[in-house]
């Protein structure tokens, strides 16, 4: 069984976001194990595509990065499994359904299955559409999570009604990116979630503040942020480790005295 439900086990979760390979697998591994050590309780890792649609410009440079500097999949792999030596904290990789079908979904959920992946985040997967990665996911363990973004509240339900691991909510149309305010009725949507599942909900999409965070932790089970670190390591490449301790720390501890 997947171990995502450990992230939200101790309260507000703090979920954060960093593109693999970026600037290099070895840093990579190392701020990994800093947002560890800061307080995350949950580690996105993306995997780098060409063609990152939800993406906005911070982390289309960063895939780009990544690629240049000869990052592939097997190498996320490979660094994963490092990873796993050191810590067992909830470990969830976002990337795009190509780079899953072109690897060959069996093949692709069977190793994050031997490395302790224990979640998938595939923006561009519809949810009509999920069935075939869904069901070979699930034998292997590993969790599908669902977007939701501002819409019906109809489609929220049938989503939700679905949904494994968390619930990742949107909170603003558009890409990916920094954003100095959020004006979705958030509130509404984790309403619309929980009258049809028992399951964890937290926002992403724009946070980036400790006042941003600590709103949001109220309303849902935890935040996710991905941009504002991506950019820490625009600004400081491989010397970001202190920077992206000290950053992760001041989220968490807002969310936690929130």
């Amino acid at each position: 069984m997947s171990k995502i439900k450990n992230a939200f086990k101790n309260g507000k979760a703090f979920i954060g976001y960093l593109t693999g390979g970026d600037p290099s697998i070895e840093k990579c591994e190392e701020f990994v194990l800093e947002m560890v050590k800061a307080g995350a309780d949950l580690i996105e890792i993306g995997i780098p595509f060409s063609d990152p649609v939800a993406e906005g410009p911070i982390n289309q440079n960063s895939n780009i990065r990544a690629l240049s500097a000869g990052t592939t999949t097997d190498k996320i792999f490979e660094m994963v499994h490092s990873i796993r030596k050191k810590t067992d904290v909830p470990l969830v990789l976002l990337t795009y359904l190509n780079p899953v079908f072109a690897y060959g979904y069996e093949k692709f959920f069977s190793r994050c299955k031997e490395l302790g992946i224990d979640g998938i985040i595939v923006p561009d997967l519809p949810f009509e559409e999920k069935g075939e990665v869904a069901k070979i996911a699930k034998i292997c363990d590993v969790d599908v999570i669902s977007l939701i973004a501002p819409t019906s509240n109809e489609r929220i339900k049938m989503i939700a009604e679905d949904a494994q691991g968390f619930v990742y909510i949107v909170s603003s149309m558009g890409v990916t990116g920094i954003r100095d305010k959020i004006n979705t009725d958030i509130k509404s949507i984790v309403e619309t979630i929980r009258q049809v599942a028992d399951i964890p909900c937290a926002i992403g999409f724009g946070i980036n503040t400790p006042e941003q965070a600590a709103e949001l932790s109220k309303i849902a089970d935890g935040v996710i942020v991905g941009s504002a670190i991506v950019k820490i390591i625009e600004e400081h490449g491989e010397n970001a480790a202190e920077h992206i301790f000290k950053y992760v720390a001041g989220m968490k501890k807002a969310i936690h005295n929130s």
